[in-house]
């Protein structure tokens, strides 16, 4: 058995974040020694698949359904697919941002406004605004 300070220690995890995950149900404690919680060794291999998923870009609900109610994973595949998409569309946008901030850093025109390329970037970006749908701020306010 484990006591939250050392699965705190190893995971480098601290106990509140370890408290939340098994409020949560990521994780189960098996026991207590006084006041703290004992969890099986095995809780750090279960630890390590959290952290995949959130690295992944999974919310802590949508890993805590990768699990089968004995704790063992039961990951989706499809789900895993549809993430891996949804990567491929962020990592689209982000190039495009990355390439059109080295081309505004190098550009020969005088003037940004006088250069086609950023033109075209303004015009994009305009587009993607406005089908963008406004956030609710407060009472019937919008943004």
């Amino acid at each position: 058995m484990i006591d939250i300070a050392e699965l705190a220690r190893r995971s480098g995890l601290p106990a509140s974040t370890l408290r939340f995950y098994e409020d949560k149900g990521l994780i189960e404690s098996v026991g207590r020694r006084g006041l703290r919680r004992l969890f099986e060794p095995d809780v750090l291999e279960r630890l390590s698949l959290v952290a995949l998923g959130r690295n992944a870009g999974f919310t802590l609900e949508e890993v805590a359904a990768m699990f089968a109610p004995d704790g063992k994973p039961r990951i989706d595949r499809a789900q895993l697919s549809a993430k891996a998409a949804e990567l491929d569309r962020t990592i689209g946008r982000l190039r495009a941002m990355r390439d059109g901030l080295r081309h505004a850093a190098n550009c020969p025109a005088p003037d940004h406004m006088e250069c086609p390329t950023f033109r075209r970037m303004l015009k994009v970006a305009g587009t993607n605004r406005s089908r963008r749908r406004p956030k609710r701020m407060g009472a019937g306010k919008s943004v």
